[in-house]
């Protein structure tokens, strides 16, 4: 009886404060979810200290360590930094901190001479100053991860100043876009009538495709260096490789990833027939700065974006060799590439828009079907490998909890597509 009386007297209170009451609920809901599935990855994460012997063959036992080490504390990380904004938020709702910037964009407006009636610049006023809080109260967490953890595993190559100039730099663009994108929402909002939230969502998404279509063309760039990729046997064998498949390739670069930190990746770009690939320098066994000596090589210009001097970015430089041979990237752009030749890109847009859980699930298919389109290439043996790699280099952990895999992971664990890849390779 106690918790129908408790039920029939929630709804009894006021419309907002049922609201509020929700929202909270809502909140913690997510947040107890998430947790007990970062408890069970992170009790995996304990106990399989042994390379399982599945993966004897592809992993050595320094490896595992370093790898085990590294998400251990990034899972410690990940839960006070949860915790800490799942408290925040609670705290701002419980003790009106969103009515109070309410008041303060308000105060602002009128002493800037607005007036009552300029609803839409108190609106975007509040937006910045909440994004401004957010940023700040988000910095220390974001140096400890880059300055701490990703320094004492090896991935991080930013010096202080960097990283603030960068974070400055980070605010002031997302400023630029943010503003006349939620001035325009709100007003569609203001004339939309009863059918607003159509309009606001097909405004949103328009937004979102001109953002994947533009960002790497003119936001990136503002961030790091793209370069073409030179003259030479990759560039020829990647332009083989995408005229096989009537990929409309246009131009290849290579972006300076390494000055931020050693993890890899690549990906492609552009829609209709204008389509870009970008290589993360550390993802080129022969590109990457971190396996060189930058003193060294010759024609090399020190850099000049003020992030160090030569000798302090010589301090990065780890004595490791890292990244893949051109077979093996051809091989990760094969996989790629045929996220593009089976529509996985289009597919995600559209799922998108439905529900995260089922993009997950579906995103781990397409994973799949993209490493069978790479075998298909021919470039099974070489992707097998070049996966081995980027798990090493990235120290990605091999053994995960079902539950935690199935909920958050976008791409298969490392031994299933390997499970996969062998099949093709013994066929």
């Amino acid at each position: 009886m106690g918790m129908w009386a408790s039920l029939d007297a929630m709804w009894e209170m006021p419309a907002e404060k049922r609201i509020f009451g929700a929202v909270l609920l809502f909140s913690w809901t997510v947040y107890l979810w998430e947790t007990f599935l970062a408890q069970r990855q992170r009790r995996i994460y304990k106990t399989t200290t042994h390379v399982p012997p599945e993966l004897g063959q592809i992993m050595d036992s320094e490896t595992f360590e370093k790898s085990r080490l590294y998400q251990l504390d990034k899972s410690t990380f990940s839960f006070w930094s949860g915790l800490y904004s799942e408290i925040e938020g609670t705290l701002i709702l419980l003790f009106g901190g969103i009515p109070y910037l309410w008041r303060v964009s308000g105060r602002f407006c009128g002493h800037a001479g607005f007036g009552p009636e300029y609803e839409i610049t108190q609106s975007l006023v509040f937006l910045l100053l909440a994004t401004l809080f957010s940023a700040l109260t988000g910095l220390p967490w974001s140096l400890y991860n880059t300055f701490v953890i990703e320094e004492k595993h090896g991935f991080n190559q930013q010096t202080l100043g960097f990283f603030m100039k960068d974070a400055v730099k980070k605010f002031i663009v997302t400023q630029c876009i943010l503003l006349p994108v939620s001035s325009l929402l709100l007003y569609i909002i203001k004339i939309g009538g009863d059918y607003f939230f159509i309009y606001a969502w097909l405004f949103t998404l328009v937004v979102s495709l001109v953002l994947v279509t533009i960002y790497a063309d003119y936001i990136a760039p503002l961030f790091d260096k793209f370069t073409p990729l030179p003259e030479g046997k990759l560039k020829q064998e990647i332009e083989v490789m995408a005229k096989s498949i009537d990929f409309p390739l246009t131009k290849v670069y290579v972006v300076e990833g390494s000055k931020r930190s050693s993890h890899s990746n690549a990906y492609f770009y552009g829609f209709f027939k204008n389509k870009r690939i970008v290589l993360f320098d550390t993802l080129l066994e022969e590109y990457s700065v971190l396996n060189k000596d930058i003193l060294e090589e010759p024609g090399m210009e020190p850099r000049k974006d003020g992030e160090g001097d030569s000798e302090e970015i010589k301090a990065k430089v780890k004595n490791k060799k890292q990244g893949c041979k051109n077979e093996e990237v051809l091989a990760v752009l094969g996989h790629e590439l045929g996220h593009w030749k089976l529509g996985h890109t289009v597919k995600n847009i559209i799922i998108s828009q439905v529900l995260s859980f089922c993009l997950t699930v579906l995103s781990r298919r397409f994973e799949f079907q993209a490493d069978a389109f790479a075998k298909k290439l021919g470039k099974a043996k070489d992707l097998y490998s070049a996966l081995i790699k980027l798990n090493k280099d990235n120290l990605g952990f091999p053994v995960s909890d079902w539950l935690f895999s199935m909920w958050h992971y976008s791409h298969p664990p490392l031994l299933e597509r390997l499970q996969a890849l062998e099949n093709s390779k013994q066929d």
